[in-house]
């Protein structure tokens, strides 16, 4: 029994690790490619977890040939655009000019009612209105309307907005954040003046207060349990 724990732990451990050195954006998006590798890992790695006839480095072995052959494919994808494609595939041009490529839609398998649905998570009704729609290479749809169909922007209204800079959290969950405290420019005698405005005795009865750079305060206290 413990020997099957601290094989699972350590095979665990090795994987993370090699997650890791692929970077977020592969971890958050996957190509066909690191999917595969993914599955695989996982196939490999459950062998060795659950048969303790097999040595440990029989499933370590295997995994990180499989990270470094990733690594490398990585590489040589940042060299050459042809590689690139080749691994990774094009991105494919759905829509353009409001009008459907159906040949597109056909050769990736991409059926109208998923495009109805992607178009829909992003606040379009409208196929007329699309300048581009994109399937890009992790098959997520990138889509880009008319530029009349756009949302005016603070510039294209002449307007000058001051910039309020990323929100620090201050108090998470009833614990205060001192070195966030301190990075804003406040101390503990201003903690205590926004408890006291937003009507809380402590910090425990917070649940979440950020403070941006323009000084504006997001206040939210505990909820008491149902």
């Amino acid at each position: 029994m413990v020997i099957a724990f601290v094989r699972t732990i350590i095979l665990y451990l090795f994987i993370i690790a090699g997650i890791r050195l692929m970077g977020k954006r592969q971890v958050g998006e996957l190509e066909p490619s690191e999917l595969v590798l993914a599955l695989i890992i996982a196939d490999l790695a459950a062998v060795p977890m659950q048969d303790f006839g097999i040595p440990l480095l029989s499933g370590i072995i295997p995994i990180f040939t499989l990270l470094a052959l990733t690594m490398i494919i990585s590489v040589a994808s940042m060299k050459s655009v042809k590689f690139r494609a080749l691994i990774c595939g094009r991105p494919s041009i759905i829509i353009e000019n409001g009008k459907l490529k159906q040949a597109e839609m056909s050769k990736n398998r991409f059926t109208v009612d998923e495009l109805m649905e992607e178009l829909r998570m992003k606040g379009i009704t409208d196929i007329s209105t699309v300048k581009y729609a994109i399937l890009e290479t992790n098959g997520q749809l990138s889509v880009l309307p008319f530029a009349d169909q756009k949302p005016p922007s603070a510039k294209d209204m002449s307007l000058a907005p001051q910039e309020a800079g990323l929100p620090l959290v201050l108090i998470n969950d009833g614990r205060v954040l001192e070195h966030n405290l301190k990075l804003r420019g406040y101390d503990e005698t201003w903690l205590e003046k926004q408890l006291k405005a937003h009507k809380v005795k402590c910090p425990e009865q917070v649940y979440l207060l950020t403070a941006d750079e323009l000084g504006r305060v997001y206040f939210a206290p505990k909820e008491e349990p149902k």
